[in-house]
């Protein structure tokens, strides 16, 4: 599904929409495989399953006529699997033999958690590549402690009410500190933005419970006048479903209202970029998906990954100050200098 947008007024700036080619029925055909050789070579295969599945959604995402690239290697996202297998049987056995020791493993898991999300941020943007000119990521390992662990951590201690200021601080950390080339990205969403955010889809939270509380009324009142009835049980249940699905589309309302957010604050160099997620198709498209994957038992997964994937990819653009070519062919000539010697040290995908 496309977005018509209207250009903005500076005419040196050009509208360059994302697009997403990949249908339903290659993806299953795809994820079948996957699923089939994941599950009788015990997991093994699933490391092969990512490089396949993510080079697809690379290969189909297209900017301004090329598509993106993925390089991530099979066996470096095995090694990260088998590492994070034997950390979670050492951590199983400890807690069977004595809590002290599991205790002592889970604090120094989650001291290790801030080097992970750097690793594995390192590892995927130095695996994407457009037009043959490779991401990277910048950030070092103590603005990783600050993003991951700090923050969050004062978040908690404030029963989350500094959760939006974490979520922005984690935000501005991925973004500045990732680069194109030798172009950095820029982000300058501020952390009022993030509250706002938050505080919108609480509301649109809350109304939606508020909505079902008041169809459902009667049935619940009916439980304290006379009693759990056949009639009123399958009401209150159909209230419990319907509040449990509700709770469920909560998660893409709230990623749709984030993914405008983060983008219509994100550029690089003289680009911006544009964003214009609808909330209310996200819950549209999510709650069908959900219903088509509910009454074909899991069939429709690999369907409904796509629908939402064509259109969330479809809302944004990029706004282009000036020529893109000229753009990449001075990013290509800069990133020479950044050479390939950081692939070994890379060679390690966590999986996060």
């Amino acid at each position: 599904m496309s977005i018509e947008r209207t250009p903005p007024a500076l005419q040196s700036v050009i509208v360059e929409p994302l697009r997403f080619t990949g249908s339903g029925s290659e993806y299953f055909r795809i994820w079948i495989t996957n699923t089939f050789l994941t599950i009788v070579t015990l997991g093994i295969y699933s490391a092969w399953a990512k490089v396949r599945r993510t080079r697809y959604f690379y290969g189909n995402t297209r900017l301004a006529g090329a598509s993106f690239d993925y390089h991530g290697k099979p066996t470096a996202i095995l090694k990260g699997r088998v590492v994070a297998l034997v950390l979670l049987a050492v951590y199983q056995l400890a807690s069977e033999s004595t809590q002290l020791l599991a205790a002592a493993l889970f604090v120094l898991a989650l001291g290790g958690l801030p080097w992970l999300i750097w690793k594995s941020l390192q590892f995927r943007l130095f695996n994407s590549s457009y037009r043959g000119i490779r991401f990277g990521f910048s950030g070092s390992l103590q603005g990783a402690y600050i993003a991951y662990l700090l923050w969050p951590a004062l978040a908690s201690f404030t029963g989350f009410l500094m959760a939006p200021f974490a979520h922005q601080r984690i935000k501005r950390y991925q973004h500045t500190q990732s680069r194109y080339g030798a172009a950095q990205f820029d982000f300058n969403a501020g952390v009022g933005n993030f509250y706002l955010t938050y505080l919108k889809a609480l509301l649109v939270i809350a109304a939606g419970v508020a909505v079902l509380g008041l169809v459902f009324s009667g049935a619940l009142a009916m439980v304290t006048k006379r009693g759990m009835d056949a009639a009123t049980l399958s009401s209150v249940l159909a209230f419990v479903a319907a509040l449990y699905a509700w709770f469920f589309l909560a998660v893409p309302l709230f990623s749709a209202m984030m993914q405008n957010l983060v983008w219509n604050h994100t550029g690089i160099g003289p680009h911006r970029f544009d964003c214009r997620v609808s909330v209310a198709r996200v819950l549209f498209i999510a709650l069908t998906n959900l219903v088509a994957i509910v009454f074909t038992l899991g069939l429709y997964i690999p369907f409904a990954t796509i629908r939402m994937m064509k259109y969330r990819i479809e809302a944004m653009a990029m706004l282009v100050d000036g020529s893109l070519d000229d753009f990449v062919a001075d990013v290509q000539a800069q990133a020479g200098a950044l050479g390939e010697g950081a692939a070994d040290l890379l060679d390690l995908d966590l999986a996060l």
